[in-house]
Formats: structure tokens, C-alpha cells, sequence
């Protein structure tokens, strides 16, 4: 496996070939030119070291070993699917193209492992195409995205995924498109991303407020997001699931060592960490398909867990989707009785599809097939083992809602650090050697108290002398807008109009193709345009709202 990555890179690879050819002339062929060879010998030493350098082994081993794969010196044949996924992106890597192409390089990769590849992707000279359902990956890495639409028809969106779902949610409101099944994810998202962690962007209360009266005024109606509800289960007791210092071990390696976990009613429990770390094993302890080999595990008298496994075992492959969904032609949502057919409906399984066998389906649609049968068992606590493996956006954000509006205790194992910020109430943080950390919060949090505990302790400064106590001064009385401010908060609808429209036009500019076949040249120009037109949106809006907090 190694070799294969050592010779990833073909101009490196012939030029080191080239060099030992010379080389072996030179030591071997006493009748040829010595002065010639040595300068041949020059040039393609000054080639290596310009594609690379000569150790390729050591650049393999630093990606094989920052991507978890550790057999360096196993075949290929012999490794797992995932395994060979990492290894092809090691190799991806490596070989430095000048455009790299992945698609959904981050399956099977852990949450940080995904976070180094995205820094590493970006420090790559060339051109970067990928497909991706990770919306931080997505949020952090292009700058341009391309939907491919129903149809074959593709739109290009100048900016990230945010700037992807803004611009899309206005074009479909100045279109009045009424397909709100596939819209009201992208309202979702973007409600989201505004009110996104602190730690990750701020926005204006006041902006949000007046993005949404300026999409009303254009007379855009928010899409309605479906009230998905899980089928009636019963009352959790006081107990739901608890771990009392567990441990287990598996030919001597430790996996779990003596730990502990209380389950509440309206928890939602991420679990996170590197890939073989004890995850699944410590879902199965709690589940009573593993005896720990020491501690205990209690389970409440009214505790009724459905399990997702990642393997999809549940599924018969010969049934139609119908058929596998339920044993019943109605389910019990809430307080109200649907027809299978309507619920698979909401679920993105249209009639056609029902009657389609589950061997036909792909990967993610047998996924949420299991997903959908799941909230019908009339479960209070939902244990979910990479429940986000191929799933497309669309079905992400309708699994989030699922989540979200489910009464009962989550456990959920999963590396998508976007699926967890949006879930998550508290992360079980596995890290090796059985240890776990638990982190209250979602997956945001948890990256901002680690980097605090990494981060140096600043030297201690010498004391300073004691000074006598100043009484606290009362608060300061609010002021009131002065003549000019409120002649200035007057003009600012205007102003912020004109902001955003010039905005808009330099960013539809940048979304003509005619632009890059006519005016190659002018596209830095333009992108910095936008860069000027979205500073100065910004700056009136911080404006407009401490001049209308003073208003009011």
C-alpha cells in the first residue's frame, strides 16, 4: 500500500527514475562522457527537488497516518472499504495535480481528520472539484458552488454555502415557486446559518428582522416546514439509561475504562471521536448486546429503545419500500392517523418509488428506508449509529427536524460536525485508550473549550499594588437619538437598498458565464468589488441597528 502511494506522482516518479538511470551510467560506463552525465545528473536532482523532493515514503506516511490508516505494508486486496477510501485520498494528495477531483472525500473520516483534510485541500496551488454533503466542508473550503438541478440543468452560485442557500432562497421567492417540499430545507438552513454560534460569525437581530420584512414586501412567503412526529411512545420513568463505570476490553486492549453516563428525557447525546475508539461498542453495552466486563448498566421500566445500526440489518432486501416501511397501510403520528403512503411521501418517496424494490435502492435512500420505519416503533429513546452516512442535504435537514421535535433521549453517533452543532445538546467525547469526556453543548462548543485547554498559560505578571476599592458607578442614563442621528437612521433604508443592490449586481455578474468567456481579466476585479460591496452592507447594517436601539 505504501509503494502505491510513493509512486502517486508521476513526473516525480519518471524524474527519480531518470535521475537513477544517470546515476548508473555514470558509476557504470567509464568510457562515457563523466562531465556530461554529472550535469545531466544536476539537472534531474534540481527536477526532484522541484516536484517534491526524495523522500516520498516519509510524505506518504505523514497522510496514511493524519487520515488513521496505520498497516502501511498491507495490500490493498486486504483493507476494508472505508480503509481504501483514505488510502485513495492519501494518494489524491499526494500526487499535488493541478485540479483534484474528489467525490465525498470526507465518508468514513473522523470529525477532526475531516477538519486537517479542509485545511490541507486549502493550502493545495491547484484548482479543487468536489462532491460533498458536508455542509461545513462546503461553508469553509469553495467559493463556488453548482447545483445540478432535476433535469440535468446546472446553476453556478458565486460564494460559499451560505451564500449559496441566500441567494437561492431569494431566487425562488421572486420566482413564487410553490414546490415547498424541496424549499423549506433551504429556509431552515438559512434560518441557521443566521443564527449561527457566536464563535462562528455574529449576525444582526436587526438584519434578520429586516431581510425578512424586505423578502415579505416582494411578496415572498416562507416556505411551511412539515410537523414531523414521531409515533406515541410512553412516558419516560425517572431512570431512562444509565452506565455505571463500565469497562470492557477486547484481547487485551482496553476500549471503555470505567465510563459513566445518565441519560435524561430531552437529551440529545453526541458521540464523537476517532474511528475505532469504542463508539458502537459502548451503544451495544448500553443496549444489553455486550456484558461489560465490569460496571453495570440500568434501564428504566418505561425505556423503549429503537436502534439504528450502521450496517442496516433491519432491511429485507426483497420487500418492496412499501413493504419494508411498516406493517400497516396507516401510521399514528401525534394524535393523528396518516396513510403509509403520505407519510413515506413527506419522507421523499414518492408513490412510483413505493412500489420499487429495496434491493434498487441506493446506499442513502435504503438509509432513510430505515430511518422512516425507525420513528414509527413507538420508541422513547432513539440510538442512532452513523445515521448520516449518504445522505444527501435535502434528507439531512429533514432527519435534523426529526430530532429536533422528538420528545423522548437521543444517542447518536455520527462525524458530521454541522449535523451535531444543529442536534447535539451534549457531546461523549472518546478519546482512545477508553477514556471519555463528556462536553455539555454541541460540536462548536466542544472545538472551543479544547482549543482553551490547549491553548498556553500565560506567564503570571508580577503583583500590582492594592488599590482602595471606587464605588461602583449607577448606570449611566440611556441617551436619545440626537438631531443628526435621526436625519442619519431616516436616510439608512435608502442607503442599505442601494448597498445591497450594488451587491447584487456584482455578484450576478460574477454568476455570468458570459462574463468569464468575454473578460477573463475582469474577474478578480469583480471579486473584490464584491468583497467592497458586502463590507460596506455590513457596516450600515451594524449602523442601522445602534442607531435604531437608541430610537427605541
Amino acid at each position: 500500500m505504501e509503494s502505491e502511494l510513493t509512486v502517486a506522482r508521476g513526473p516525480l516518479r519518471d524524474a527519480l527514475a531518470a535521475h537513477e538511470a544517470v546515476a548508473a551510467r555514470l558509476a557504470g560506463a567509464p568510457g562515457g562522457d563523466p562531465l556530461k552525465l554529472a550535469g545531466e545528473l544536476a539537472v534531474l536532482a534540481d527536477r526532484v527537488e522541484r516536484l517534491g523532493g526524495w523522500d516520498t515514503a516519509h510524505e506518504a506516511r505523514r497522510l496514511l497516518d493524519r487520515l488513521g490508516v496505520k498497516e502501511w505494508d498491507r495490500p490493498l486486496a486486504e483493507l476494508s472499504g472505508g480503509t481504501r477510501k483514505r488510502v485513495a485520498v492519501a494518494r489524491a494528495l499526494l500526487s499535488r495535480p493541478d485540479l483534484l477531483m474528489l467525490d465525498e472525500p470526507t465518508n468514513h473520516l473522523d470529525a477532526d481528520t475531516v477538519e486537517w483534510l479542509e485545511e490541507e485541500l486549502d493550502t493545495l496551488p491547484g484548482a479543487l472539484l468536489l462532491v460533498t454533503h458536508d455542509r461545513y466542508f462546503l461553508d469553509g473550503l469553495v467559493d463556488r458552488i453548482v447545483e445540478i438541478e432535476p433535469g440535468g440543468k446546472l446553476t453556478s452560485y458565486p460564494g460559499n454555502y451560505e451564500s449559496f442557500l441566500e441567494q437561492k432562497l431569494v431566487a425562488l421567492g421572486e420566482a413564487e415557486v410553490k414546490q415547498h417540499k424541496r424549499n423549506r430545507w433551504i429556509a431552515g438552513e438559512v434560518a441557521w446559518l443566521r443564527k449561527g454560534p457566536e464563535a462562528r460569525r455574529t449576525k444582526s437581530k436587526a438584519r434578520i428582522e429586516r431581510a425578512r420584512k424586505a423578502l415579505a414586501d416582494r411578496g415572498f412567503k416562507r416556505p411551511s416546514v412539515v410537523g414531523f412526529q414521531a409515533a406515541v411512545a410512553p412516558r419516560l420513568s425517572h431512570t431512562v439509561l444509565e452506565a455505571k463505570e463500565v469497562s470492557k476490553s477486547f484481547g487485551g486492549a482496553r476500549v471503555l475504562d470505567r465510563a459513566s453516563l445518565i441519560v435524561q428525557k430531552g437529551e440529545r447525546i453526541g458521540l464523537v471521536g476517532p474511528n475505532g475508539v469504542g463508539k458502537t461498542t459502548f451503544l451495544r453495552v448500553l443496549l444489553g448486546e455486550l456484558a461489560p466486563d465490569e460496571g453495570a448498566v440500568v434501564t428504566g421500566n418505561r425505556t423503549r429503545v429503537a436502534y439504528y445500526d450502521q450496517q442496516r440489518q433491519a432491511l429485507d432486501l426483497d420487500q418492496t419500500v412499501y413493504e419494508a416501511a411498516w406493517d400497516d397501510d396507516w401510521v399514528t403520528l401525534g394524535d393523528r392517523k396518516v396513510a403509509l403512503r403520505d407519510y413515506l411521501d413527506d419522507l421523499l418517496f414518492p408513490v412510483p418509488m413505493q412500489r420499487m424494490s429495496v434491493r434498487a435502492l441506493s446506499g442513502g435512500e435504503r438509509n432513510r428506508l430505515l430511518l422512516a420505519r425507525l420513528f414509527l416503533e413507538g420508541a422513547n429513546v432513539l440510538v442512532l449509529d452513523e445515521p448520516t452516512n449518504d445522505l444527501d442535504i435535502v434528507t439531512l435537514n429533514v432527519l435534523e427536524g426529526l430530532i429536533l421535535a422528538f420528545p423522548g433521549a437521543v444517542l447518536l453517533v455520527t462525524h458530521d460536525r454541522y449535523f451535531l452543532d444543529k442536534v447535539a445538546t451534549t457531546l461523549l467525547v472518546f478519546e482512545g485508550a477508553g477514556r471519555v469526556v463528556r462536553y455539555e453543548g454541541n460540536y462548536d462548543t466542544y472545538r472551543r473549550l479544547r482549543a482553551q485547554v490547549a491553548a498556553p498559560v500565560p506567564v503570571a505578571a508580577e503583583p500590582r499594588p492594592v488599590k482602595a476599592r471606587v464605588p461602583t458607578p449607577g448606570p449611566t442614563p440611556k441617551r436619545k437619538l440626537s438631531f443628526k442621528e435621526q436625519r442619519e437612521l431616516e436616510s439608512m433604508e435608502v442607503a442599505l437598498e442601494a448597498a445591497e443592490a450594488r451587491q447584487g449586481q456584482v455578484e450576478a455578474a460574477l454568476a455570468d458565464p458570459a462574463v468569464y468567456r468575454a473578460d477573463p481579466g475582469a474577474i478578480p476585479r469583480l471579486t473584490g468589488e464584491l468583497y467592497a460591496a458586502r463590507a460596506e452592507v455590513e457596516r450600515l447594517y451594524a449602523r442601522w441597528q445602534v442607531l435604531q436601539t437608541l430610537a427605541e
